[in-house]
């Protein structure tokens, strides 16, 4: 095929990014769609399956338009997602039975903590590299399992299929053809056992999920289906790369052999660390979960998950309607030289790592006569910093190796005040690239590698290129101190509940 272009779906937590890929690498098209939240009750996180699907095709529509691209030219699709979300629809009408339960969800927090006293939480982690946290899609699906009525009497005649949104998107692109996952996204559901590599009876049986609701997994590099069906592209086109948001962005960053690591701010805030064929078990906090080689194989990394980062700024807009756009963060943050004592601690749905806390929620320290809303924006900013320091901590005791640089990416990268933050706080070096939609370029790269587009490190390289390096400013003595302030935040906060 002539100038081929691979079509990258990202669908994210808070919307669907699209992005239409050259040979070179190069972004050609870029399409945004935003997604509805919603908030049934507290701690309650839910995504309508209908709507994630419309964002997509929203988003590619975009994209293509953009591109001034032929469709014809589509090579191949991939697609990187929100890992941890469970769907689960009726195979014959292919509608959703409920709404997608989102990976900020926080209702089945006491029957982890239950699972947790029955002492089960080792041998979970043993064979799926997490911990016992209603983070993962198990207990979810578990939840709907248990309080939808007819749903097991449909798995038994075959009819349920269970899916991260990898899973959903696969099954409407191929109009219901496939039902397949990949490695990575299935060793978040906390039903998949990481060293042998496939789904564990014994986690099925203790979470009440039938066999015959679940995914086949395959390669996150090379094809799971073709196209079918659409208006939007042509049919035949392979759906060549799938791969979580996470491991997508690791891949994207080409952070594809052990000692790479990088950083998402996006939604939540996750950082990676490649550790190749090891598997580290943690000690310190962190998860073990599956990330890709050089050619999309599976190979391991040790991740700290954030649940809330640039969420944190939405906030701010949405609920205190402090900002009117996330992006004006940066320009109200200039406007004052630090937070004048303000830290914030944005658990709103909980703390994740290091301190897998869900019963946590989120709290301003400090606050003066004379804080003014700079203040409490600077502090928003700032805790995407702090959050990211625990994580950096974290990996240097499990790993045994200090952080020598960071490689970023995400919405909130984009913001200098932060980055500048952020080296000047772990005192490295932060090294952000051109694309900072690495998540989706990760995708693009895996599909296009599964086809044939580009076959060597090289090849794949040309899209990984660096716009900016931030470098410290400071000294060690300026970082402990203001690592202090938000330990002692987080002690306090802890300590109240």
């Amino acid at each position: 095929m002539r100038d081929p272009l691979v079509l990258a779906i990202d669908q994210g937590t808070t919307g669907s990014t699209v992005l239409v890929i050259d040979a070179r690498g190069r972004v050609r098209g870029r399409g945004y769609a935003e997604l509805s939240q919603h908030f049934p009750r507290p701690g309650w996180v839910e995504h309508d399956g209908r709507e994630i699907w419309h964002s997509v095709l929203s988003a590619t529509l975009k994209a293509l338009g953009n591109a001034r691209a032929r469709r014809s030219q589509i090579a191949a699709i991939g697609i990187t997602n929100q890992r941890e979300t469970a769907l689960l629809w009726d195979r014959e009408s292919g509608r959703p039975v409920a709404r997608a339960i989102v990976w900020q969800d926080r209702r089945t927090a006491e029957r982890c903590a239950a699972l947790k006293r029955a002492g089960l939480e080792a041998e979970v982690r043993r064979r799926t590299g997490l911990v016992l946290d209603p983070y993962f899609s198990a207990t979810k699906l578990e939840w709907l399992f248990r309080n939808l009525s007819g749903l097991k009497a449909l798995a038994r005649r075959g009819r349920l299929a269970f899916g991260t949104v990898d899973s959903w998107l696969l099954w409407k692109l191929t109009a219901g053809r496939v039902h397949a996952t990949d490695p990575t996204n299935a060793s978040r559901t906390l039903l998949y056992h990481i060293g042998r590599r496939r789904w564990d009876e014994r986690l099925l049986d203790l979470f009440g999920i039938p066999a015959s609701v679940l995914p086949r997994v395959l390669p996150s590099s090379g094809e799971f289906g073709r196209t079918h069906g659409l208006a939007l592209v042509p049919g035949g086109i392979p759906i060549a790369g799938i791969a979580g948001d996470q491991q997508a962005a690791l891949f994207g960053q080409g952070c594809v052999t052990a000692g790479h690591s990088k950083n998402t701010y996006g939604t939540g805030c996750f950082m990676l660390l490649h550790t190749g064929a090891e598997r580290v078990a943690s000690r310190a906090g962190l998860l073990t979960t599956v990330a890709c080689g050089p050619r999309g194989e599976p190979t391991y990394a040790l991740e700290g998950s954030v649940f809330i980062a640039g969420a944190a700024l939405q906030w701010l807009r949405d609920g205190l309607q402090v900002l009117k756009r996330a992006g004006d963060s940066e320009a109200i943050a200039r406007r004052v030289g630090d937070t004048g004592g303000v830290v914030m601690v944005p658990a709103f749905v909980g703390l994740g790592a290091p301190y897998w806390r869900p019963d946590a929620r989120g709290a301003l320290f400090g606050l003066t006569r004379g804080t003014t809303r700079a203040h409490i924006v600077r502090a928003a900013l700032e805790s995407l910093a702090f959050q990211t320091r625990d994580l950096v901590e974290a990996m240097a005791r499990d790993a045994g190796r200090r952080v020598t640089s960071l490689r970023v990416d995400g919405g909130a990268a984009t913001n200098n005040v932060l980055m500048q933050y952020q080296a000047d706080l772990l005192g490295v070096p932060i090294e952000r690239p051109q694309v900072v939609e690495t998540t989706a370029l990760g995708a693009g790269l895996l599909a296009g590698l599964g086809v044939g587009i580009w076959s060597t490190r090289r090849d794949l390289d040309r899209g990984r290129r660096i716009e900016r390096v931030f470098r410290p400013r400071e000294g060690r003595a300026w970082r402990e101190r203001e690592y202090r302030r938000w330990q002692r935040a987080v002690a306090a906060l802890l300590a109240m509940r």
